[in-house]
C-alpha cells in the first residue's frame, strides 16, 4: 500500500446525512455503492470516482474528499508551492480575467500559477506522434482518470488499447518539476475529484488536489473577492501561457489538439462521454486488425470537464463551451511540437473479482422481493439497477436490500393494510376529496344496510361509491378534510342508534379514514341507567325542596313562638345572676 495513502477515499459517503433515498444507486454507472441498514455506502474497490453521486444526492451526502488542510499546511512551511490551474477555470470564473485569478492564488500564498493546459500539449503531441506510425489498431485515451479506471476495472481487456502516456495533470507536474526544481510542491485546482486518485497514486509528483468549491469556499473565509483585486505584472501563468491545451475541457478538444499537431490526417477519431456512453459502445468490443487507426477521446462527463462533478452547476452549457474556445490562444497553424519521452506510463489492468450465480440462487433472490414468475420480473429500474436480475445479483452479492425494490415495498405495504382494514372488527372506510369510497372492510357494509353488504361482495371495497348514499354524518368526514385535524365522537347519536366515530386524514386534503363502531347496544342500557337516574335525581330534588320549604315554615313558627314567651316572662328590671341561680 502506498504511505502517502489517505485514510479516505476520493469520493465517500457522510453516513448521518444519507436519507435512504437511494438516488445515487440509481445514476451510478458502476453501481459502486452499497446499500445496508438504509444506508448508500460507496465501495471504493469498485468506485471509479466520476462523481456522479456527489452531483445528485440530494442530501448531499456523498461527498469529494476535502484535502484543504494538507494544502493550507504547505503553505505554512518553506516550501515553493505551485498551482496547476485546470483549463476549466474559464468557465469557472467566466467575469474574471486569468491576471486576477493569479493574483488571489498567489494572495492565498502560492509561489506561481500555471495551465494544466500545459502539460495537456506534452500529450497531444505524443500521442499525434504515436497515431502517426500509422497502426491499424484502437488507441483509447488517458487524459481523463475516472475514464481510466473505468476501463481498468471493467473493461480490463481494453487496458492495452489506452495509450501509454501520463495524463495531462500528471505530464504537467513532471514540467513544473523539471524546470522549477524537484523539491516544489504542486496542488491541482479544478473541477474533477478523480484527479485526487492521481495525487494518491503518483505522490512524488502531485502533493494534493482541491476543488473549484474548495477554493470558492477558501476565498470566501480568507475574504479575498478576486474581481476587485489590483493585479502586477507578477501575476502571470508561468513558466508560459497555453496554446491550443486549453481546449481540452470541452468534447473533442484533445482530439482537435491532436490534428493541430499535424500528420493524422489517416486517423479516424471519435469522442464518447460519460460512462455510460463509453460502456454503450466499448462493451463486447474485441481488439483487433482495424482498417484505419481508430482513436476514442474518453470523457467521464458529458460535455467534458466543463461539467465536473465540482463545478459550478449553470444553466446554457453552450455558453461555457464557447468561453473556452474564445479564450483559448489556438494557433492558427500546425505547431509540430516535441515529444516528450518523460511522460510514458504503461496502465495495467485492474479487473475486478467477479462471481457468478446460477439460476436456483437467483431465483431464491428473486423470491424476497416476491418475484415467482418472469411475468413478476417488471425491470422498472427503480432500485437503481437495470433489471431484476441485476438487483438479485446485488442482493446475493451484500450490495443491495429487497427494501430497495419498489414493487415488493408497494405489495407489502397493500398487504399489510388490506390485513389491518378486513382484520379489524370495527367499520372501516378511506375516503377522497370528492367524498367517494376509495376502500372499506365489509363490516362497513354490513354497519349501514343489508343490500350494501350485497353490493360488496360484488365490488370489493365498494370503490367510487358515494360517501352520502352509504352514511348519515358526511359532513363529519368534509370537516376534516377542511380543518386537517382528526374528529373523534365517543357517543354520536344518529336516530335511533349510537356510533363511535373517529376520522382522520391519511393524506391531507387527499385521503381521509373512518373508523366506526356501533355501540347501540352497549351504550342503550347505560342510556335507560342514565335516564332513570335523572329522574329519580329530580324526583329527590322536589322532595328535599319540598322538605326544606315545610321545615323552613315550621322554624319560623317556632321562632315567633319563643320569642313571645321570653318577652312575656322577661321582668321589669334586670335580674342579677345570683337571683337566676336561686329562683
Amino acid at each position: 500500500m502506498n504511505p502517502h495513502q489517505p485514510a479516505q477515499p476520493p469520493i465517500y459517503t457522510r453516513e448521518t446525512e444519507c436519507q435512504d433515498c437511494s438516488k445515487c444507486v440509481r445514476y451510478c454507472p458502476v453501481k459502486a455503492i452499497k446499500v445496508a441498514d438504509g444506508q448508500a455506502r460507496i465501495v471504493p474497490e469498485k468506485c471509479v470516482a466520476c462523481g456522479t453521486c456527489v452531483r445528485v444526492c440530494p442530501a448531499n451526502a456523498k461527498r469529494v474528499r476535502d484535502d484543504l488542510d494538507p494544502t493550507k499546511r504547505m503553505l505554512l512551511s518553506s516550501d515553493r508551492v505551485y498551482v496547476s490551474l485546470a483549463p476549466s477555470y474559464v468557465s469557472e470564473f467566466p467575469d474574471i480575467p486569468s491576471t486576477q485569478i493569479i493574483a488571489a492564488l498567489r494572495k492565498l500564498g502560492f509561489a506561481g500559477v500555471s495551465e494544466t493546459a500545459l502539460g495537456a500539449q506534452d500529450v497531444s503531441a505524443l500521442v499525434a506522434a504515436d497515431l502517426a506510425k500509422g497502426e491499424n489498431r484502437l488507441y483509447l485515451s488517458s487524459a481523463c482518470p475516472a475514464a481510466v479506471t473505468y476501463i481498468q476495472k471493467y473493461l480490463p481487456d481494453l487496458t492495452d488499447s489506452i495509450t501509454t502516456v501520463l495524463s495531462p495533470l500528471l505530464s504537467h507536474c513532471t514540467k513544473l518539476r523539471e524546470h522549477f526544481g524537484n523539491d516544489i510542491r504542486i496542488v491541482f485546482i479544478g473541477p474533477c475529484g478523480a484527479k485526487k486518485n492521481e495525487a494518491d497514486r503518483h505522490p512524488e509528483l502531485l502533493d494534493a488536489v482541491i476543488t473549484f468549491a474548495d477554493l470558492r469556499q477558501w476565498l470566501e473565509d480568507e475574504r479575498i473577492h478576486p474581481g476587485a483585486l489590483p493585479t502586477t505584472p507578477e501575476d502571470r501563468f508561468v513558466p508560459e501561457t497555453s496554446q491550443e491545451g486549453a481546449l481540452y475541457p470541452v468534447e473533442g478538444g484533445m482530439i482537435e489538439t491532436i490534428r493541430l499537431q499535424g500528420g493524422c490526417d489517416n486517423v479516424r477519431c471519435i469522442t464518447v462521454a460519460g460512462i455510460n456512453g463509453i460502456r454503450h459502445v466499448l462493451s463486447g468490443f474485441k481488439p483487433k486488425s482495424l482498417p484505419q487507426p481508430l482513436f476514442m477521446e474518453l470523457l467521464a462527463c458529458r460535455g467534458g470537464c466543463i461539467n465536473g462533478p465540482c463545478a459550478e452547476l449553470r444553466e446554457g452549457n453552450l455558453d461555457q463551451w464557447q468561453e473556452v474556445i474564445a479564450r483559448a490562444d489556438v494557433p492558427a497553424a500546425p505547431v509540430h511540437r516535441v515529444p516528450r519521452n518523460d511522460i510514458i506510463e504503461t496502465i495495467i489492468d485492474e479487473p475486478l473479482p467477479t462471481r457468478k450465480y446460477n439460476d436456483e440462487q437467483l431465483r431464491q433472490a428473486l423470491r424476497l422481493i416476491d418475484k415467482e414468475k418472469i411475468e413478476d420480473e417488471l425491470n422498472c429500474g427503480g432500485c437503481g439497477y437495470e433489471t431484476c436480475r441485476d438487483f438479485a445479483e446485488a442482493i446475493l452479492s451484500g450490495h443491495a436490500e429487497a427494501s430497495m425494490c419498489l414493487s415488493y415495498l408497494r405489495r407489502q405495504a397493500q398487504r399489510k393494510a388490506n390485513a389491518l382494514l378486513h382484520c379489524i372488527p370495527s367499520a372501516i372506510v378511506l375516503v377522497d376529496k370528492d367524498l367517494r369510497v376509495v376502500d372499506c372492510n365489509r363490516q362497513f357494509a354490513e354497519l349501514f344496510s343489508d343490500d350494501l353488504a350485497e353490493a360488496y361482495d360484488m365490488c370489493p371495497g365498494l370503490k367510487g361509491a358515494v360517501l352520502e348514499h352509504i352514511l348519515p354524518f358526511t359532513k363529519l368526514f368534509k370537516q376534516v378534510f377542511d380543518s386537517g385535524a382528526t374528529l373523534q365522537h365517543d357517543a354520536l347519536h344518529v336516530d335511533d342508534r349510537i356510533y363511535q366515530v373517529t376520522i382522520f386524514p391519511i393524506e391531507p386534503s387527499q385521503i381521509t379514514g373512518g373508523v366506526i363502531s356501533d355501540i347501540t347496544a352497549h351504550e342503550m342500557p347505560r342510556e335507560m341507567i342514565a335516564k332513570r337516574a335523572r329522574e329519580v335525581i329530580h324526583k329527590n330534588l322536589k322532595t328535599v325542596q319540598e322538605i326544606a320549604c315545610r321545615l323552613g315554615e315550621n322554624m319560623a313558627d317556632t321562632e315567633i313562638l319563643l320569642r313571645s314567651l321570653a318577652e312575656g316572662f322577661s321582668p321589669s328590671q334586670p335580674v342579677d345572676d345570683d337571683s337566676n341561680d336561686k329562683d
